[in-house]
């Protein structure tokens, strides 16, 4: 099984790349977008159509509901899945999204974490009834491993509680003795070279289209739905359409906006991808077909085994 990954900044054009790919080198497509994973939230994430779906076997596209939780561990889970899949299948495998966070995980791996018995779970439950007090309590432990945790999260909260119940070390102590092991090794990743006034164009004429396709509807079903509670639902292109709804700014300014935030991940996206991959062959878009295909005798090398 030969695999690679394709990366870039959001509207780069990574889809449409991984797709052309895919149908030479017949392979599964594994989306890395935080989004994409949600289930009816369609054009906001910038999905995918049913005919491109329709053409390529994708992954990672449509798991979840939007009032589910996703990290990084089920996309793991997911990776590991579809491998077995692709060995017994014959397929290859092409990874492409905008979410490097989790192709990073994939390279590095997760920690092993302690045995969690139920008694622990239920005493934890009970802590997390007054998460103030679970936070502060956690920040007194282990302050290195809590500065980057918010008073709200009560996910991570939860989760550095039930290390230090489970294991009775700090997660600092713990993750230091349980060094991650890293899920896939020597992945040959391709990166899109964009300008940033390209990139800019580019979503907002993508801003306009998803205005066009329905845009405002779909975040009206999703709140009336889901509520605004959902993680998913904080994300660049709902929060704006809902500050619209609420009369805080206008239909222009909500396209501006929008266009604004994306432009502004997809600089953060750009740096990420940067700074955290070594090795990676960058090229402009209309040149990584030609490199990617010209190189897969050389990327059938990099195989990971379960």
């Amino acid at each position: 099984m030969n695999q690679l990954s394709i990366i870039g900044p959001t509207a780069s054009g990574k889809s449409d790349l991984a797709i052309k790919i895919a149908l030479k080198i017949d392979a599964y497509i594994l989306s890395i977008d935080s989004l994409s994973i949600y289930q009816e939230i369609d054009i906001v994430s910038a999905k995918p159509s049913v005919d491109e779906l329709s053409k390529v076997k994708h992954f990672g596209i449509n798991v979840l509901k939007p009032d589910e939780y996703f990290s990084v561990d089920i996309f793991i889970s997911l990776y590991k899945d579809l491998v077995k899949k692709c060995k017994k299948n014959k397929k290859n495998l092409i990874i492409v999204g905008g979410t490097s966070f989790y192709l990073k995980s994939l390279m590095q791996g997760l920690s092993t974490l302690p045995i969690m018995t139920q008694e622990i779970k239920e005493s934890v439950d009970k802590q997390l009834q007054n998460l103030p007090a679970a936070y502060n309590l956690l920040c007194q432990k282990d302050a290195l491993y809590m500065k980057n945790i918010d008073k709200n999260d009560s996910y991570r909260i939860e989760k550095a509680l039930l290390i230090y119940e489970a294991s009775g070390v700090t997660p600092t102590e713990w993750f230091k003795a349980n060094p991650p092991k890293p899920i896939i090794e020597d992945l040959t990743i391709y990166n899109i070279e964009v300008s940033r006034e390209t990139i800019r164009e580019r979503i907002k004429k993508r801003t306009a289209m998803m205005l066009e396709m329905g845009l405002i509807d779909e975040v009206c079903i999703l709140e009336k739905k889901y509520s605004r509670l959902p993680h998913s639902m904080s994300s660049i292109g709902i929060v704006e359409v809902l500050d619209f709804l609420d009369g805080k700014i206008t239909k222009d300014e909500m396209c501006e906006l929008v266009s604004i935030h994306t432009a502004q991940l997809a600089k953060r996206q750009q740096t990420f991808n940067k700074t955290q991959f070594i090795g990676v062959i960058s090229a402009p878009l209309e040149e990584l077909e030609e490199i990617i295909l010209s190189q897969l005798p050389l990327i059938s090398g990099n195989q990971t085994e379960f």
